[in-house]
């Protein structure tokens, strides 16, 4: 495929509001109906008991701030601890184009830089609107 006709398809696909996932040649068609989230379960990290306490304060700072920038950003849709203080720490559920891309914003975190935490992502496939709290309606 020549370059014109690779930026004539992205553009087209800009303009009509085609995902990424239909963009990349490689990823299957998805139903009308579906869309791709990226999903993160975090894990506890190599380095988590060995992080001095002092520093712990710090780190929980910088994580809870870079959730709330990427949530600002729309990238980041849900994130949460678990409750049970198991060997799973919590998850996240990322709104971007690839996976590469979740990968990226996973890696700003301070506490997977630090090795507190670890993160393993996978494409997510449901139905489109299906992450909603029925409790919280949409805003108007």
């Amino acid at each position: 495929m020549n370059i014109r006709a690779l930026l004539a398809g992205l553009l087209i696909a800009g303009i009509f509001g085609v995902t990424a996932q239909a963009v990349d040649p490689t990823a299957p068609a998805l139903p009308s109906n579906m869309t791709v989230y990226y999903f993160g379960l975090l894990t506890r990290g190599p380095q988590a008991d060995a992080i001095p306490k002092d520093e712990l304060p710090a780190i929980q700072a910088g994580h809870m701030a870079n959730i709330e920038r990427l949530a600002k950003e729309g990238k980041l849709l849900v994130a949460g601890p678990f409750m049970d203080d198991g060997d799973w720490r919590g998850i996240f559920i990322f709104k971007c184009a690839t996976l590469e891309e979740a990968r990226v914003l996973a890696a700003t975190d301070p506490a997977i830089r630090a090795g507190r935490l670890k993160v393993e992502i996978h494409p997510w496939l449901t139905m489109k609107g299906s992450i909603r709290d029925p409790a919280f309606p949409a805003s108007p």
